[in-house]
């Protein structure tokens, strides 16, 4: 419940804040008489699309910590949490970043990345992990969030996502546009958009949409590989890497919050492979081997 609140508080502070921002900007105005002022529309589009996105991003070390519980590690009370935080250090050093916070929270193996940027990122871990995961396996795996970290991956998704939004805003509306003058092609006394507009922007926005995610997760999945990648460079051998994908194939991986999925370490695909922001463990290892 915790973490259904938080979503729906935050999603409803970004449009907030979205809504200011294009009214402040003179950008809501793009539709009028029938007609649609494209550069206005644009606008629009581009601040909803880039803004909820970079937004997400500004926030995602937050946003993390509050909807896992995951608690940062300022001084290590065991040998287990120096140990943590000894090797995401020494993996930064070698990526050449600056220090990750290093964070652990309660729950089934899972791990992931998340911050604004290379420089101020978090990596945190589950307690099932570490004590499912041999040392050089738990290893790896930080090594994989840490390559995430240096190939800014949470940057490069952000981008995406905002260019795919973008679209599916501009797209939607001009549909839209499009149907209702032809619904309303007798009605002249009408000049703001009727009935016909909004439906068919919702409808249009639903399906496109479901095609941005499809584009979205192709390319999360690739930057999975790309971490993999990263993480047998940083350990200088691909075997540990290997050996960690294994071992999370036969186990039952955590849930992330649906707003951190695509950052954590990820589970095996299945049907829906579309959706998915992981490749399966077994085209994982197969990518590693092939090197």
């Amino acid at each position: 419940m915790k973490r259904i609140l938080l979503f729906l508080a935050t999603n409803l502070a970004i449009m907030v804040v979205l809504g200011i921002t294009v009214s402040v900007l003179g950008l809501t105005g793009f539709y009028s008489a029938g007609n649609l002022n494209l550069v206005k529309l644009l606008g629009f589009a581009a601040v909803m699309g880039f803004g909820g996105a970079f937004i997400s991003l500004w926030m995602s070390k937050p946003i993390a910590k509050w909807s896992t519980g995951a608690q940062v590690i300022e001084q290590p009370r065991d040998q287990v949490e120096a140990w943590l935080v000894q090797t995401v250090q020494t993996l930064a050093q070698r990526a050449n970043i600056a220090m990750p916070e290093v964070a652990i929270y309660d729950g089934e193996p899972n791990a992931f990345a998340t911050g604004p940027s290379r420089n101020n990122s978090l990596v945190a871990v589950s307690t099932g992990l570490l004590h499912s995961m041999s040392r050089e396996e738990a290893e790896a795996v930080l090594a994989h969030e840490v390559a995430h970290v240096a190939n800014g991956d949470m940057v490069t998704l952000t981008l995406i996502q905002g260019v795919v939004n973008t679209f599916v805003f501009f797209i939607a509306r001009v549909v839209g546009s499009i149907v209702d003058n032809a619904l309303r092609k007798n009605d002249e006394e009408s000049s703001g958009p009727g009935i016909g507009y909004y439906a068919t922007v919702l409808v249009t926005e639903i399906a496109l949409g479901v095609l941005a995610s499809v584009i979205v997760m192709y390319f999360s999945r690739q930057r999975e590989f790309r971490a993999d990648r990263g993480a047998a460079d940083l350990m200088r051998t691909p075997t540990p890497m290997i050996n960690a994908l294994r071992r999370l194939g036969g186990l039952q991986a955590g849930t992330l919050p649906s707003n951190m999925a695509a950052s954590g370490i990820g589970t095996p695909g299945g049907m829906a492979s579309l959706f998915s922001s992981h490749p399966s463990i077994e085209e994982r290892i197969a990518a590693l081997r092939q090197g």
